[in-house]
């Protein structure tokens, strides 16, 4: 019997489903297949958290050696090396079970970068203050979810800064302000956990991978699974992707956008970005996300392209789907989709719309997997969030049209597991 394959390239065939890859893994692994802008990357598998959990939080024999067969790949297919000084390759690290549910770890960005790598990153991009920018979110990230520092204390620290700056936002601080702001945060590593920022590319990414296992056992996911059913031993995946960056400059971005109006079901896009900023900007209310419509103003391209793959993913998966994009240098990149929550209204709208634009028949319209899709209670706004946009499918004559939706309702409350 030969060694257990515990590790999948997102363009590898699999038979396993969410049940081995997760529900994050699945969906880059098939947004790959269908030729949608997904970064390259690869799936640490249930079967390996499971086998964590089983050796008493050991890794099971052979994964370190695949993931490092994997990242040679992915170092191959970028052209970078992880843990380079001169030009690195960066990766996040996200948690991934077959159940979105809440208490899994946060997505870390930018992992792989050190004081030397951040340095290079600056000198090839010409960009130092997204060098820096993304050096201080690492920190942060890393120290809170690997070793369980408060957020407060990096958070204060950043408000402080910008205070004695005279900045209102987080883009008004200069390079030199963030790398004042680095030194400040590598400080409060150094404080809470006793030890320096690890500088170790590989230490970083190992220390991750535990972290989302040892995340599957948090006592808010176990109570959870308890209160809805869900087996213990299912176990979480790891992705491990390529970052790309929507911190950039003005030319890159992120957001998140759904198919149809989640709250009534109207056709169209509906969603929210935030230029010159990662992915977690959107949600933790730093900055005030946009209406889509100007998305199409200020990157025509990226947002044509947008339209053109919401369209092919709601084809192909015959449902209304949840998108998270990172929008780099004017190029588009999918991270990440599923189907959306939605409220009782917007399910029977959007079911029969479907049926008539001949996606889904009437029997899957009556079905358990479109019920089960029902959420009832609005997401609470976050301060300083925007109104959200819709935007209308696009017609036979060109792009699709954005306007502004009324009463600034929300999309239904989802997890981020």
């Amino acid at each position: 019997m030969g060694q257990e394959k515990y590790v999948y390239d997102f363009d590898e065939s699999s038979d396993g489903g969410k049940e081995l890859l997760g529900g994050k893994g699945v969906g880059l692994a098939e947004m790959t297949g269908l030729g949608v802008p997904v970064p390259a990357g690869f799936t640490v598998t249930t079967d390996a958290c499971r086998a964590y959990m089983a050796n008493g939080k050991a890794l099971p024999g052979g994964l370190e050696r695949e993931v490092e067969e994997h990242l040679a790949a992915l170092e191959e297919r970028t052209g970078k090396r992880f843990g380079d000084d001169e030009d690195p390759l960066l990766v996040s690290v996200r948690s991934g079970a077959a159940v979105s549910m809440p208490g899994m770890m946060d997505t870390i960005l930018n992992l792989g970068l050190n004081d030397e790598a951040v340095e290079g990153l600056a000198r090839q991009t010409e960009n130092p203050r997204f060098a820096r920018d993304s050096y201080r979110r690492l920190v942060q990230m890393y120290g809170e979810v690997v070793d369980g520092i408060d957020a407060h204390r990096f958070e204060q620290a950043l408000s402080d800064l910008k205070r004695e700056r005279n900045a209102s936002q987080d883009v008004d601080l200069t390079a030199e302000d963030l790398a004042e702001l680095v030194e400040t945060f590598k400080r409060i590593y150094r404080d809470e956990t006793g030890t320096d920022f690890p500088q170790d590319a590989r230490e970083q990414l190992a220390r991750a991978v535990r972290a989302v296992f040892d995340s599957w056992e948090t006592p808010r996911a176990q109570v959870y699974r308890r209160a809805h059913g869900i087996p213990d031993d299912l176990g979480t995946a790891v992705n491990v992707v390529q970052m790309v960056f929507g911190n950039k400059g003005d030319d890159s971005g992120t957001g998140v956008a759904f198919t149809r109006d989640p709250a009534t079901g109207e056709s169209g896009l509906y969603g929210e970005f935030l230029p010159n900023a990662q992915g977690e900007d959107v949600v933790a209310g730093i900055r005030t996300p946009q209406p889509l419509e100007r998305m199409e103003k200020v990157m025509p391209d990226a947002f044509e392209q947008l339209i053109d793959t919401m369209r092919r993913l709601e084809e192909h998966y015959r449902d209304v789907q949840d998108i998270e994009f990172t929008v780099e240098d004017q190029r588009l990149y999918l991270l990440q989709t599923r189907s959306a929550k939605r409220t009782a209204a917007a399910a029977v709208k959007a079911a029969v719309a479907m049926v008539d634009e001949s996606l889904i028949s009437k029997e899957e319209r009556r079905s358990s997997r479109w019920r089960r899709r029902v959420s009832t209670r609005p997401r609470a706004r976050r301060p300083g969030r925007s109104c959200s946009t819709r935007t209308r499918p696009r017609s036979a004559g060109g792009r699709g049209r954005a306007s502004s939706s009324s009463g600034g309702r929300r999309p239904p409350t989802t997890s981020t597991a």
